[in-house]
C-alpha cells in the first residue's frame, strides 16, 4: 500500500470500516510510515476531539488512538488465526472425501 492509498483509507479506518486484508495492509503501512501515522493522528485528533468536546468528556486522544491501533492489531491476529483454522478444516474435509472415495471404490 502506498501513502496515497493509505491516506484515502484513514476515514474508513476511523469509522471501523476496514477489515481483513485491507485492515492489515493499512496498519502495516501506518506502522512503517511516519508521515501517514502523523496524518492518521491529525485526522483522529480532529474527529475524536470534536466528538469528545461536544459530549463534554475528558479525554486522552493519543491513548485513544493507541487503543484503536491495538484493537486493529487484535482483529488482524484473530482474522489470521481463523483463516488458518479454516485451511486445516478444508484439508481435513479433502482427506475425509478422499478416504470415502477409496472405501466406496473397493
Amino acid at each position: 500500500m502506498d501513502c496515497k492509498e493509505a491516506e484515502k483509507k484513514i476515514p474508513s479506518f476511523l469509522d471501523d470500516e476496514l477489515d481483513g486484508r485491507g485492515l492489515a495492509e493499512f496498519v502495516e503501512h501506518i506502522d512503517d510510515c511516519p508521515e501517514c501515522m502523523e496524518e492518521l493522528s491529525i485526522q483522529f485528533l480532529v474527529a475524536e476531539g470534536l466528538e469528545q468536546l461536544e459530549q463534554g468528556n475528558n479525554f486522552n486522544l493519543q491513548k485513544a488512538l493507541t487503543w484503536k491501533l491495538e484493537d486493529a492489531d487484535d482483529k488482524i491476529r484473530i482474522n489470521r488465526a481463523l483463516r488458518r483454522i479454516l485451511l486445516v478444516l478444508e484439508a481435513a474435509v479433502v482427506v475425509v472425501i478422499a478416504a470415502a472415495l477409496v472405501i466406496v471404490s473397493m
